[in-house]
This record gives structure tokens, sequence and C-alpha cells, in this order.
């Protein structure tokens, strides 16, 4: 690639200590990169970075997949059948029951980061 084609035409340099540099390798790996033209980048401009990976909305993504299989086969039931029964009544409740509580405790893992 030529020179004139490039969108970044500056370049900074600076230096670090050893103990500096494995402080930034390992604050790397935290955020999942090994990018690192790209974390000072980013670290430069915006001072930090966030990155939320919690386990409790990968647990609710899979509630709410399951959520929409149940409910979309009771769908299918009723149009097919023409009835609704109690207990499919209690299962639609209880899976809503277990996705509030799923985004409680998303919430709660939020609160801190205010």
């Amino acid at each position: 690639m030529s020179k004139e084609k490039r969108i970044r035409e500056i370049q900074l340099k600076f230096r670090v200590t050893a103990q500096e540099h494995e402080a930034i390798l390992q604050k790397m790996a935290l955020m999942g990169t090994d990018n690192l033209g790209l974390y000072m980048r980013k670290m430069a401009i915006d001072g930090y970075v966030i990155r939320l990976d919690l386990p409790e909305i990968r647990e609710m993504i899979t509630l709410l997949r399951r959520y929409g299989s149940n409910l979309n086969q009771l769908t299918k039931r009723v149009h097919e059948t023409g009835r609704f029964y109690e207990h499919d009544l209690e299962d639609v409740q209880e899976k809503q029951n277990e996705l509030w509580d799923a985004a409680n405790r998303i919430l709660a893992a939020l609160t801190p980061l205010r």
C-alpha cells in the first residue's frame, strides 16, 4: 500500500518500561484484543475501554431462545387444535418469571458500573 492511500498517516511513538508494557498487555488480554495499535488508539481517544462479558447476559439469551421456541410450539398447537391448556399458561408464566429473574441479575451486575 502506498503512503498516499493510508488513512492514518501520522505515527505516534513513545517508550514504556518493561512493567508498563506487561500491564498494557494484561489489560489488552482482559479486553480480548491483541491489536496494540487499536487498543492504544482507543485508550488515547476515549480514555477507557469497557468490555461487558456477563454470564448473566448469555444466560438470558439462552432463556429467550427457549422461551421463544416454546411459545412458537404452543402457538402452533393452539392454531392446530384450537385448545389452550392450563399447564401451557403455567409454563408460559414460569418462563416469564425466569426471564425477569435473569433481567434483575443483569441489572444488579451493572449497578456498580455507574
